[in-house]
């Protein structure tokens, strides 16, 4: 004699067509993605290149309309986590995608930090040195370098590869991790990660500003007349090409790397005002890239 069917037994069918719906949208979704790439196009770039696919401030956009929404019990941070895995994916669809993380023996948690944001399908190659994550993307065989955030003693900071007026030069597209650490190995450091692809607002980033200075230009000078201009800096690196003084107070040409607060483009009209500011004193300002602001999640 069958069974009587139990309350519990309802609520697992549900669950059950649950996951199908959710199964059929994600192919549905699939099938858009497939329709958006013969949209754009699967051939080679204008240079000859691969077409790159990657979308990061599209990407941030959907990450932060959800979040905006999500209510109930179910973590954020696991919605977040499951979208990163899908948007990947989906990218995948349209082209190659490959991911070169600086992760020597010691620095593990940034292959963890990428592997959360990228996700465990894509292909991952950890090299021992930022250069040579920058490397593979120039070169070709990554789409993505993960490197880590810039900090102040860095006596030979990667970012200075990045300084170019090149408009197809890799730059900062993202800023890692974007929707919390979760249980990331290693030293509690950010990453940022870095594509040939554009620069783009999305309502709330930073950019990131490579300021070279031929002259005698204190770090406070240059506060100021950013202030002044309208780009309100966050942070400084910066770094004196060897043979040069070093110094906090100018002594010599410099590279500063200024993380600005606010989205800039490469023509934006305060960059030539902050280039009127500096009178005689030789200055070259350039866009090194810049990110979403990371979600802020409990």
């Amino acid at each position: 004699m069958a069974s009587a069917r139990t309350p519990l037994d309802d609520l697992r069918r549900e669950i059950d067509q649950i996951d199908d719906a959710i199964h059929d949208l994600l192919m549905r979704r699939a099938a858009v993605v497939e329709r958006i790439g013969a949209a754009k196009g699967n051939g080679a770039a204008e240079n000859g290149a691969q077409p790159i696919f990657l979308r990061p401030a599209r990407e941030a956009t959907i990450l932060r309309r959800l979040m905006a929404r999500h209510a109930g019990s179910f973590p954020a941070q696991v919605v977040v986590r499951i979208w990163r895995e899908m948007i990947t994916a989906f990218t995948r669809m349209q082209g190659p995608f490959a991911v070169a993380v600086y992760a020597p023996e010691d620095r593990r948690g940034f292959w963890d930090v990428a592997r959360d944001h990228f996700g465990g399908f894509v292909p991952m190659t950890a090299v021992n040195t930022p250069a040579a994550a920058l490397r593979a993307v120039s070169e070709g065989t990554a789409t993505v370098a993960v490197v880590p955030y810039p900090a102040e003693d860095d006596s030979d900071p990667w970012w200075r590869f990045l300084v170019s007026a090149d408009a197809g030069r890799p730059q900062v597209v993202a800023r890692l991790p974007f929707g919390g650490r979760g249980n990331a190995r290693g030293e509690n450091r950010d990453a940022l990660a870095i594509a040939a692809v554009p620069h783009e607002p999305t309502g709330d980033d930073r950019t990131l500003l490579s300021i070279e200075i031929g002259g005698d230009l204190s770090r406070g000078r240059l506060k100021d007349s950013l202030e002044a201009c309208g780009l309100p800096p966050v942070s400084f690196c910066t770094w004196h090409p060897a043979g040069h003084a070093t110094g906090m107070s100018g002594g010599g040409p410099s590279v500063h790397l200024v993380e600005i607060a606010d989205f800039v483009g490469q023509g934006d009209p305060r960059l030539a005002r902050l280039l009127e500011r500096s009178g005689d004193i030789p200055v070259r300002v350039n866009v090194v890239g810049g990110y979403a602001v990371p979600l802020a999640l409990g």
